[in-house]
This record gives C-alpha cells, sequence and structure tokens, in this order.
C-alpha cells in the first residue's frame, strides 16, 4: 500500500475485488455503521466465463437429419467421451462383420468339415471355425501376415471379399482417424492460455471516460493477427413495441484507428471511449446499479504453431463493471528484460471519478458556460445563411437569359452573404460592449449614427476629463501639441488620421 501511494499519491486504493464485482470491504470496528449485505440473485448469463455459450437448441422436429448430412463435422463436436465411445464401437462392430463373411464363406464351402482331408483345399487354410476366421481377418486388416492362415485361389468369392475388406477398411480407418486427429487438434485449448481480466473497469483516461478490460497471452508462442471485437447484449423495446430480449450493439475498441489488432505479447488493456457514438452515453454510476447488460469479448488470432484460427470469448455482467476503478500495473523493467507479474492480473485500485454520464457532464459544461449557445446558435445561422445562397445561386443559374439580367448583378449573393455576416458578428459583438451601450442599443429608434457619436462621445469623455486632470506645464504641452498637428500641412494631417483609423 505505502509503495503504490507513493507512486500514484495518496487518493489512490487498492481494492480487492470480489466475485460480486462490488469492490467495497466490509467495515471494520470503529469505521461506522457496517450495512447489511444482502445477496443479490444470481443473473443468467448469455455467455459464461469461460467462453461457453449458454445456449440450447430445442424442438428441431425433422431439422435433426441436417447433422447427419454433415456426420464428420458432427463427430468432432461431440465430447471425447463419446468420440471415443464411436471409435471403439465402429472398429469392434467392423472386424465381427468381416469375420462373419469369411465364417459364412467357410461355412457353405464346407471349409470347416474338410479342412483336415490331405488332398482337400479350402478357400483360407487353416480356419476351422469362426475364432480363426477372426484372427485371419485381424491378420489381413493389420498386414501382419503370420504365414499360417492365407486364401488360396480355387476361392473366387474370397478374392472379391478381400478386396472389399481392404476398400472398407481404408475408409473407416481415414474417417475415424482423421475425425480423432482434427479433435486433437483443435485449438480450443489454445484459448485456455489466453486471460481476460475479472472485472472490466470504468474510469477517466485521457480526459474521457472510459472502458476498460486487460487481456493477455500466457504463452511464449504469439498470436498472429490477433484482433478483439466486442458486442453488448441488452434488452429493449423498439418504438413499434416490439421486444429483443438480446439485441446486439457493437462497441468501438479501436476499429477506426487500428487500435483493435493487437501485438499480444505481455498483458494489453482495451479501451471503449463512451462518447455521444457509444451505448453507455447515457450510462452513470447510479444508473448501473439498475441496467441489465452483458458485454461479450472475442479475441481471435493465428496460433503460431500449428496455423490454426484460436478463438477466445468471455463476458462481463453489469456487477463485473467496477465505476472509478484502474488496473493495477503488472510489468516492470528488469536487468535486460520486460517482467509481467500476473499475481497482479485482475487486481484493480480507485481512482477519483465523476459519477456523472458523459451526457450528463456535457450538459452540465453547456450550461457553466452561457457563450457557448450563442456560438453554436451563430455558426448555425451563418452555415444556414450559406446553404440558402448556394440554392439561391443555383436557382438563378436555370433561370432564361432574360429573367438572369433583370433579378441583378453577378455579385449579388456575394454582398448579401457579407451584409448577412457582418449583421452577425455586429450582434454577437453586443455582448462585449458596456452596459450603458447595451442598453442606448437596446432603445428602439436608434439608428447606427446615433450610436456611433454616443460611442465617440462616451469614449472621449474621459480623455478629456483626464487632460484637465494634468498639471498645467503638461496641459500646455498637450494644446501645443494639438496647435501643431492644425498647423500641418493637409497631406501630412491625412496621412497622420490614416494612420491611426
Amino acid at each position: 500500500m505505502s509503495a503504490l501511494r507513493r507512486k500514484f499519491g495518496d487518493d489512490y486504493q487498492v481494492v480487492t475485488t470480489s466475485s460480486s464485482g462490488s469492490g467495497l470491504q466490509p467495515q471494520g470496528p470503529g469505521q461506522g455503521p457496517q450495512q447489511q449485505l444482502v445477496p443479490k440473485k444470481k443473473r443468467q448469463r448469455f455467455v459464461d466465463k469461460n467462453g461457453r455459450c449458454n445456449v440450447q437448441h430445442g424442438n428441431l422436429g425433422s431439422e435433426t437429419s441436417r447433422y447427419l448430412s454433415d456426420l464428420f463435422t458432427t463427430l468432432v463436436d461431440l465430447k471425447w467421451r463419446w468420440n471415443l465411445f464411436i471409435f471403439i464401437l465402429t472398429y469392434t462392430v467392423a472386424w465381427l462383420f468381416m469375420a462373419s463373411m469369411w465364417w459364412v464363406i467357410a461355412y457353405t464351402r464346407g471349409d470347416l468339415n474338410k479342412a483336415h482331408v490331405g488332398n482337400y483345399t479350402p478357400c483360407v487354410a487353416n480356419v476351422y471355425n469362426f475364432p480363426s476366421a477372426f484372427l485371419f481377418f485381424i491378420e489381413t486388416e493389420a498386414t501382419i501376415g503370420y504365414g499360417y492362415r492365407y486364401i488360396t485361389d480355387k476361392c473366387p468369392e474370397g478374392i472379391i471379399l478381400f478386396l472389399f475388406q481392404s476398400i472398407l477398411g481404408s475408409i473407416v480407418d481415414a474417417f475415424l482417424i482423421g475425425c480423432m486427429f482434427i479433435k486433437m487438434s483443435q485449438p480450443k485449448k489454445r484459448a485456455e492460455t489466453l486471460m481476460f481480466s475479472e472485472h472490466a473497469v470504468i474510469s477517466m483516461r485521457d480526459g474521457k471516460l472510459t472502458l476498460m478490460f486487460r487481456v493477455g497471452n500466457l504463452r511464449n508462442s504469439h498470436m498472429v493477427s490477433a484482433q478483439i471485437r466486442c458486442k453488448l447484449l441488452k434488452s429493449r423495446q423498439t418504438p413499434e413495441g416490439e421486444f429483443l430480449p438480446l439485441d446486439q450493439l457493437e462497441l468501438d475498441v479501436g476499429f477506426s484507428t487500428g487500435a483493435d489488432q493487437l501485438f499480444l505479447v505481455s498483458p494489453l488493456t482495451i479501451c471503449h471511449v463512451i462518447d455521444a457514438k457509444s451505448p453507455f452515453y447515457d450510462l452513470s454510476q447510479r444508473s448501473m446499479q439498475t441496467e441489465q447488460f452483458e458485454i461479450v469479448v472475442i479475441l481471435e488470432g493465428i496460433v503460431e504453431t500449428t496455423g490454426m484460427t484460436c478463438q477466445a470469448r468471455t463476458s462481463y455482467t453489469e456487477d463485473e463493471v467496477l465505476w472509478g476503478h484502474r488496473f493495477f500495473p503488472v510489468i516492470s523493467l528488469e536487468e535486460g528484460f520486460f517482467k509481467v507479474d500476473y499475481s497482479q492480473f485482475h487486481a484493480t485500485f480507485e481512482v477519483p471519478t465523476p459519477p456523472y454520464s458523459v451526457k450528463e457532464q456535457e450538459e452540465m459544461l453547456l450550461m457553466s458556460s452561457p457563450l457557448i449557445a450563442p456560438a453554436i446558435t451563430n455558426s448555425k445561422e451563418r452555415h444556414n445563411s450559406v446553404e440558402c445562397l448556394d440554392g439561391l445561386d443555383d436557382i438563378t443559374t436555370k433561370l432564361p437569359s432574360k429573367l438572369q439580367k433583370i433579378t441583378g448583378r453577378e455579385d449579388f449573393p456575394k454582398k448579401l452573404l457579407r451584409m448577412s455576416s457582418t449583421t452577425s458578428e455586429k450582434a454577437y459583438s453586443l455582448g462585449d460592449l458596456p452596459m450603458k451601450l447595451q442598453r442606448i442599443s437596446s432603445v428602439p429608434g436608434n439608428s447606427e449614427e446615433k450610436l456611433v457619436s454616443k460611442t465617440t462621445k462616451i469614449l472621449s469623455d474621459p480623455m478629456s476629463q483626464s487632460v484637465a486632470d494634468l498639471p498645467p506645464k503638461l496641459q500646455k504641452m498637450a494644446g501645443g501639441a494639438a496647435r501643431m498637428e492644425g498647423n500641418l500641412p493637409a497631406k501630412l494631417r491625412k496621412m497622420n488620421s490614416d494612420r491611426f483609423t
């Protein structure tokens, strides 16, 4: 704690985050009344923390046959216990079936009873019963060839069965062994070494309210072309009355700037800036206690060692978003390398953060700065006047040549634009005048010439008073300077007046 305060100041405090996501510690004795914490009912998640989606498909009816049309994918998607059961069952049934076929051939030819006759040539030598037929099939299928049991040339049906056995065995081996190989080489287990922080935090970063969470890679092998995406799942009702139970909204985590493309060598903090385009524009610390939403995070990349695409998922509910927290730093510089301390990967600490939403902060800023509104209004009026003049130019160009001459000269829209701009500038600069001049300008019937004359009079009165307050010697010098200026030639007086005007 002392080391953290030396590094970040006394306003920061380390908080041990709990599974509820509140980030609060129970008060000890002598720290005020301890509140009774009511356990909140666990909310159903759409995506678990380990990335499993809590979705079950029911009432498929006749659509179940679609799984058999893609049998290979169906077997790969099964759990390991079912894969092993199907693997063993398929080989056992195939071996028993082919051994039965060899036994049937021997039985129909009478080889079982004549096998010990000296001058008799059976279909398969030394096959006397079903166990011997089964051993012959295993020796043939596994290409062992002990040399004791073998097929003879006096049995054409045995030759045909031998060809069928070879083809069927190759198909079964390719299907089952290929299924097991794909099952074992799936990059799902690679996602187990990709970490996400237990909580997401909301605090200020670069002067903006930002939603942040942390990702990390435990392996030394890199994730090539790693990319991260975020989805906000929230129920809402449309203006037409349609209820959307799981409406998916995109959270921008740097798609426009390329920040979503990650170089995931050390833990990174993913940021979503909350602005007017963000779905959390109206979210405040108080409203977050009543909101219900879920943030789904999807991290995709190519495994460097296998070249296969890997995807890791997690989610954060409203209880797992901490307001006014920041992640603890985990990277330190050692001698010749950077060290990552994963014991502090999930740790957060409190930071000063306004409890208001971005919308409320903008409204308070607008109310505290009254000059912002007139500036915005004047800019809008100027923009509208320019658009009107552009439309007037388009209409004028569409008129016949005779009507164009009647409408006036070509510089008419430009003069009108200058007149409108100077009028708006005068109206806007009225607030900068003294209160006395503002009252004079607000009186109806005062023309611009009267206003200028009164302004000149008001500005000249202090100057005359200041001259009267000067000593007699300086007054004579000021009067002499005025007489000297009056005695100057007309050309010099004109140059002097142009210089100060």
